[in-house]
């Protein structure tokens, strides 16, 4: 029992200086960095660029109410986070509504065409933001891109004399004379959906693969079209993929800059941008530009909350 218990002894220890280490780890990793940046948002900026550690909320009032209140009252901060969550959410949900056929039609395929699909798609993952965003940069551009095609195929002059022409310009699509893709939202959106698409079919792909086949054949023999068998059993089997997925990209999209700052109109920029401006700009202001990054953050975690209370609220009622 004597032998038992002193080689238990140092096992124990062990596990629990890992354990130590571990929480060590993710304290130094993960807190530490997020108290520091909280820690940032409450200092002062000093003259020449400078800063010094405080304990005021003037950053966040600033991000609120402009630089300039009570004199004057600015929404340029509000308007650049209601952008970064607009780009983020309709990325998000166009990813996913259009990965979510293609993920479904492979999982119909041999295991060894899934195979090398997720192969390319797990390559594609190599493929950087800036490259991405040069590759479609190209691709809209108006002079060698989408809208002299359009142009040259005569496409252009035959929205104008059908009248849909004027349709694209309030759309903000076109100018007076041809069709005009960036910098707009649509090609902001457009591209932000294309570089989280593989990561949408990635995690989409486990719990489609899974669906159990004899279910959907049963429904089928019993005379269910393939839209009722879609929206009553393979959509409830991976509602929670699809919530997930969503959030996953939507918190992946919020840190997106060089998309943001290619295509998007100087008006409609993101925090994103502004944070590095801020920080790294004219202003030096690294108080201010942690506040941003802060409620940044909470306004991402809100609306994953209220994301996932929703998810499981349903959940419950159609429990």
């Amino acid at each position: 029992m004597t032998v038992e218990a002193s080689s238990l002894a140092p096992n124990g220890f062990r596990r629990l200086a890992s354990r130590g280490l571990i929480l060590a780890l993710v304290l130094f990793l993960s807190v530490a960095p997020f108290l520091l940046v909280i820690a940032v948002s409450l200092g002062q900026k000093i003259e020449g660029g400078a800063w010094d550690w405080g304990l005021t909320f003037e950053n966040y009032q600033r991000f609120f109410v402009g630089g300039d209140w009570p004199e004057s009252w600015s929404p340029l901060h509000l308007q650049q986070l209601w952008y970064s969550l607009f780009y983020a959410i309709a990325a998000s949900l166009l990813a996913v509504v259009t990965a979510f056929p293609f993920t479904w039609a492979m999982t119909q395929l041999s295991r060894r065409t899934q195979a090398l699909w997720l192969i390319f798609f797990l390559t594609s993952l190599s493929l950087s933001e800036v490259f991405v965003a040069m590759g479609w940069d190209v691709l809209l551009s108006n002079r060698s891109g989408l809208p002299m095609l359009l142009r040259e195929g005569g496409i252009t002059q035959w929205l104008k004399e059908v009248g849909w022409f004027q349709t694209f310009r309030d759309w903000g699509l076109a100018n007076p004379r041809d069709l005009r893709f960036k910098p707009t939202s649509f090609a902001t959106i457009l591209t932000m959906t294309y570089l989280v698409w593989p990561y949408a079919v990635i995690l989409l792909y486990p719990a489609l693969s899974r669906v159990d086949r004899s279910m959907l054949e049963a429904a089928a023999t019993m005379g269910a079209k393939p839209t009722a068998v879609m929206l009553s059993i393979v959509l409830p089997l991976v509602r929670l993929s699809l919530i997930g997925t969503t959030l996953l990209l939507f918190v992946f999209l919020l840190g997106a800059y060089v998309v943001v700052a290619v295509f998007a109109e100087p008006a409609k920029q993101t925090l994103s941008i502004a944070i590095y401006e801020t920080i790294h700009g004219l202003t030096l202001n690294a108080p201010f530009g942690a506040a941003q990054a802060i409620l940044l953050l909470v306004a991402a975690t809100l609306l994953l909350i209220i994301g996932t209370r929703l998810s499981r609220a349903r959940r419950v009622g159609e429990g």
